[in-house]
């Protein structure tokens, strides 16, 4: 085989590769959304969140920092319990990927001073129900639209319990899994912190905390 044609051959070889990507990260969106949130006061640091798509690539520290959480400062605020509409919560889009079939979690409990992992498995059904544009009126805007449930939402709350939904802005979420986590022996950041938490709570939720105490079982 000639030079020419070799080269030929490779940079055929290379585009369909390239095609083939592309068809495997065809989605009806730009990317899906992974979330996270908190109860009430229940204050959480997330060390990492990282993705597994549905072709086994990884993408680590999808999301990391604070989970979206409500601290009224009146006490008032009710931890128990997950809402009935989750949203989206505190995170980012996991763009390159294709739909999720692994999350990993680990965070730290502000709230009782521990740190957990989970691993969340998202099922094939789940993926497919990503991808199912479904018709609604959007009260946001007014109108009808085809809303997907995009959004891959994760609550973290005390005693390593996790629960996960899926959503679209107009449509009401879908219970994936409830996981339980396990404890990080080495504790916060793998040891390397000398046990040092990455946040002190907030003084709402460290009065409440102190009055009414964690309310485990309600997760």
């Amino acid at each position: 085989m000639s030079k020419l044609k070799s080269l030929l051959l490779l940079g055929l070889t290379l585009w369909l590769t390239g095609c083939a990507n592309n068809d495997a990260n065809r989605l009806p969106y730009d990317a899906w959304y992974l979330g996270l949130i908190a109860p009430n006061y229940m204050e959480v640091w997330i060390e990492t969140a990282d993705a597994v798509d549905q072709h086994d690539r990884v993408f680590r520290r999808a999301m990391s920092g604070v989970a979206a959480i409500n601290t009224p400062k009146n006490l008032k605020g009710d931890p128990r319990g997950w809402p009935s509409y989750p949203g989206s919560g505190a995170g980012k889009h996991v763009l390159g990927a294709d739909l999720p079939r692994l999350i990993y979690v680990r965070w730290q409990s502000l709230a009782e001073l521990q740190t957990y992992e989970a691993y969340i498995v998202i099922p094939e059904a789940t993926r497919e129900a990503m991808v199912k544009g479904e018709r609604v009126y959007c009260d946001f805007d007014g109108k009808w639209i085809t809303d997907y449930r995009y959004m891959v939402t994760v609550g973290l709350a005390p005693g390593g319990v996790t629960k996960t939904w899926i959503g679209g802005p107009c449509l009401m979420p879908i219970e994936v899994a409830r996981v339980m986590g396990s404890v990080v022996q080495e504790g916060p950041d793998g040891g390397k912190s000398g046990g040092q938490y990455a946040l002190p709570l907030k003084p709402a939720s460290k009065a409440y905390i102190e009055k009414y105490g964690i309310p485990y079982g309600s997760w």
